[in-house]
Formats: C-alpha cells, sequence, structure tokens
C-alpha cells in the first residue's frame, strides 16, 4: 500500500509536468531583410493569445505560444507583417523584416526568409512590373509597349512570380502535411518519416481543395504503397 505522503507526491509531479508541457515558449531574432542586422524594440504581439513583448539589444525575443501561431510584428519604419512560426519550439525563429517601401531582389535563398503577407505583396508588384498592356489617355487608350514584354526588368518580374508563387505553394502545402498529422495516422518511424515525406508529398492543387478526410485517406492510401515498396 502506498502512503500518503507517496500519492500526494505523485500527484504533485504529474501536476508539475503537465504545468512545464504546457508553458511552452516561441523564441526567436528579429533580423533587416536587406541588411541582415538585428532589430530591436519591435512589438511582437501572439496573435492567439494577444501576448506581447518586444525584442531586446539583440533582436532576441521570447513569447509564450505554440507551433502554428501567428505572430505580429510592428516597428516604425518597417512594414507591418505576420509570420508564422511552423519549427519546432526547441529552434530558434528567424524572423525578416522589410523596411517600408523597400524593393528587394528576388531569389531562391531570399524568398524563404520572407513572412507570407509580404510573398503575396510582391508577388502583386511582380505582376504589375510584368505587365506589357498600358493604359494611355493622351494616346488612344490600351496600348503594348515592347520594352515591358520583353525588357530586363519585364523579364525579371515574370522569374520572380515563379519564384514566389512556388514559395507560396510550398508553404500551404507544409501547412497541412503535417509530421504531427502523418504520425497520428500512421506508425512511421524517424527515418521513415522523412522518405515518407519526400516520396508521398501532395501536389498544391490537391491540398488547396483538400479537408481533413481528404488528407486522412490520402495519407493512409500512400502508407500502404510505402509499407509495400519497403518490404
Amino acid at each position: 500500500m502506498r502512503t500518503i505522503k507517496e500519492i500526494l507526491l505523485m500527484v504533485i509531479l504529474l501536476f508539475a509536468g503537465m504545468t512545464l508541457s504546457f508553458a511552452q515558449d516561441i523564441k526567436g531574432i528579429v533580423i533587416d531583410l536587406k541588411s541582415d542586422k538585428r532589430i530591436s524594440d519591435v512589438q511582437i504581439k501572439n496573435i492567439r493569445t494577444n501576448k506581447e513583448t518586444k525584442s531586446d539589444a539583440q533582436g532576441n525575443f521570447t513569447i509564450p505560444g505554440q507551433k502554428y501561431d501567428y505572430l505580429s510584428l510592428t516597428l516604425r519604419g518597417y512594414d507591418r507583417d505576420t509570420a508564422f512560426i511552423y519549427q519546432e519550439l526547441g529552434d530558434i525563429s528567424r524572423i525578416y523584416m522589410v523596411p517600408d517601401n523597400s524593393t528587394i531582389v528576388i531569389d531562391e535563398v531570399v524568398v524563404t526568409k520572407i513572412t507570407d503577407s509580404r510573398i503575396a505583396r510582391e508577388i502583386e508588384r511582380a505582376k504589375n512590373n510584368s505587365k506589357a498592356v498600358e493604359t494611355s489617355q493622351t494616346r488612344g487608350g490600351l496600348r503594348v509597349s515592347p520594352s515591358r514584354l520583353f525588357g530586363k526588368e519585364a523579364k525579371q518580374a515574370r522569374n520572380a512570380i515563379k519564384i514566389l508563387e512556388l514559395e507560396q505553394e510550398q508553404r500551404a502545402v507544409d501547412r497541412k502535411f503535417t509530421n504531427e498529422l502523418i504520425l497520428s495516422l500512421v506508425p512511421l518511424s524517424a527515418t521513415e518519416l522523412p522518405l515518407f515525406k519526400t516520396k508521398y508529398r501532395p501536389t498544391y492543387e490537391f491540398v488547396r481543395n483538400a479537408v481533413k478526410e481528404d488528407l486522412t485517406a490520402y495519407i493512409l492510401v500512400s502508407y500502404a504503397e510505402f509499407k509495400k515498396g519497403t518490404k
């Protein structure tokens, strides 16, 4: 028979463990995208919990939260933006802010650092820069501009659209095709999970219209095929 002291101790340890499991923090660094310098005094707010904090002199911050939370970031002189936390909470989230009205050079390396709302704005900017048709009240309405159709700026803009839209689609897939969802449905080991995710990563077209039941069925069918291939 356990003594009352032993039972009380077990209860205390149980509640302590539960408290630690729920007391999670998001840790990160706020960085200027153009200069790569750390930014202090950024007002950071967890949109889900309404908890707020500020980045310190080295751009570091810690705020209560969990994976898949959205953080809003505000600082005078920079675009007001939001960041989606998709890393594990043990990792340091590097969040990049962009100065107001600034332009950025789009390439595969830079685009992975841009927040979701900035990607949407850059796509719109690139589409406007790639337009070959112009309107003019003094020249008789619509006219085609060869310089905008074949020029260097238009070519760069069209290339930027492809890069930005691809990144946007990849993030949409990552948000639904998560480790947590997969492991809640099928028993994959730590070495099998990355192989499964790479081989059976769904397309953006499928994910865009899929509900949870569709993803569940897709993962179960893919897992059956995966196990056949490993035998």
